[in-house]
């Protein structure tokens, strides 16, 4: 399939008008109000400071009261926004697959206390290894990575994660539910090369494997450099009795003396780390247990064999001392072409990162001081919205750059350089929402009477994912080195 910025003018232009048609379509209530909203965000000068600003804009034509109206009780066809997203051009590898990357971003909300369903989000600190639980709205998100020198993704999805939700289950709902509406859409078709599901070290590669082994899809993440996986079974020899095993030796990844030579290996150059070491080892698997995850899975456990990619690398862009990269990939018998294309991959993960940065210093993604996690919900899709838009005009939209800045093709403009000039074109695209209508502000609460309903506060839940103790013990000092991970 092409992709947006090598179709024609007109093709691109069609595209950005049919995808703004289609969210008009999806607000079912303060329709109006919402589409200005959006095309505020897209149109305002400078990054978003507060939101009550964006009534100031020329492109919102009605007042503060209707800015926080269509946010508090306006109406949004979620379902129906994750269909035409998944039906706007995506981009694509560069072998034709797609490639969808996984995480979870947080909204900090510390001193909401009137704001309910609020969870202790893991965030980092300034020190070392320094992290810090913050009280927070955390999502998760879904997006179409592209391949080469390039800081754009292609948003799909958002679910915030409820007290009590577990990530790895969520997010395999939602990558089920994206691959069947882009098979629908004619995203992927068979014979394709199966997706490619990408994430960081905070999921169970293993285990998001085993709940998406129906679909299309495989899965690379990366590992703790404390694992312990198991190899295959070694062939049974005649006239054995008893219990056949079902895992062969340990592989630690902290004890090269249980790695044995590697089944692929390669050496490359590259711009920004030097050369790069990669060694795979094939069908090695992790040992499960009746407990955390797997406590409710059948009572013969899975054996998920998979490909392990060590990556080590010359030096890194910032000077600190490079570590070694453990990757978990769902295929085996990798060939070393797979091994040079998945650890390249597995780089290209990290364009989430600007995607996640630019939703919250330049779009304001949350910067709204909103109550409710479901107007929280509202306001994060119509980032999304915004941000689609803003990619599917990168090949219309006139390079407004400042003098200190360089030329860049169409092409090659970051998403906040293309928001700069998408108010002129904002004017020559389809704007289905009507003019405001004239009103007048209500009554609100008479001279000196009380407010006698006070807003009710809520308390901070604890993230407790599948992999927690049910009682909290009390952590000691000790000299003794983190265990490592079996399962």
């Amino acid at each position: 399939m092409i992709s947006v910025h090598e179709r024609g003018p007109a093709g691109v232009a069609g595209e950005l008008d049919r995808f703004r048609r289609e969210f008009y379509g999806c607000l079912t209530a303060r329709a109006d109000a919402l589409f200005d909203l959006t095309d505020a965000v897209l149109c305002t000068d400078g990054p978003v400071r507060s939101l009550v600003e964006f009534s100031l804009v020329g492109e919102h034509r009605r007042g503060h009261g209707a800015l926080y109206d269509a946010l508090a009780c306006g109406r949004l066809d979620i379902d129906r926004l994750r269909t035409a997203l998944a039906g706007v051009p995506l981009p694509r590898a560069a072998d034709g697959r797609l490639v969808l990357a996984v995480d979870v971003t947080c909204w900090l909300r510390p001193d909401a206390h009137t704001s309910p369903q609020r969870i202790l989000c893991h965030t980092y600190g300034r020190g070392k290894d320094q992290t810090i639980m913050i009280p927070g709205w955390p999502y998760s998100m879904v997006v179409a990575l592209e391949s080469g020198r390039s800081s754009w993704t292609a948003p799909l999805d958002a679910v915030r994660l409820a007290p009590g939700h577990d990530a790895a289950t969520v997010t395999a709902g939602q990558v089920r539910d994206i691959v069947g509406r882009l098979i629908a859409a004619g995203q992927w078709q068979p014979g394709d090369l199966e997706i490619l599901i990408v994430a960081d070290a905070g999921y169970d590669a293993p285990r998001l494997a085993f709940f998406l082994r129906d679909l299309p899809v495989q899965v690379l993440a990366r590992m703790r450099s404390d694992r312990v996986l198991r190899r295959a079974v070694p062939p049974r020899q005649p006239a054995t009795i008893g219990r056949p095993p079902r895992h062969g030796g340990e592989f630690i990844f902290g004890h090269p003396a249980t790695w044995g030579e590697p089944d692929a290996a390669t050496v490359a150059d590259t711009r920004l780390y030097g050369r790069a070491w990669a060694r795979a080892w094939d069908r090695l698997h992790p040992r499960l247990t009746h407990r955390s995850a797997w406590i409710d899975s059948a009572k013969v456990l899975p054996v998920i064999e998979g490909t392990v990619i060590r990556l080590e690398v010359g030096h890194l862009p910032s000077g600190a001392t490079p570590k070694p990269v453990w990757l978990w990939w769902s295929g085996v018998d990798a060939t070393t072409a797979d091994v040079d294309r998945l650890w390249q991959t597995f780089l290209r993960r990290f364009d989430i990162e600007h995607t996640f940065r630019l939703f919250k210093q330049t779009l304001g993604g949350t910067c709204p001081k909103i109550r409710t996690p479901q107007a929280a919900d509202r306001w994060t899709w119509l980032i999304l919205a915004a941000y689609t838009q803003l990619r599917l005009a990168r090949a219309l939209t006139t390079d407004l750059r400042r003098p200190w800045e360089k030329p860049a093709p169409p092409q090659r403009l970051s998403p906040a350089r293309v928001r700069r000039g998408f108010r002129h074109l904002r004017a020559k695209t389809t704007s289905p929402a009507g003019a405001p209508k004239p009103s007048r502000p209500g009554p609100g609460r008479p001279p000196g009477r009380r407010n006698n309903h006070p807003t009710p506060r809520y308390d901070v839940h604890i993230a407790t994912t599948t992999n927690a103790k049910t009682s909290p013990a009390k952590k000691s000092k000790t000299v003794n080195p983190r265990p490592r991970r079996t399962g």
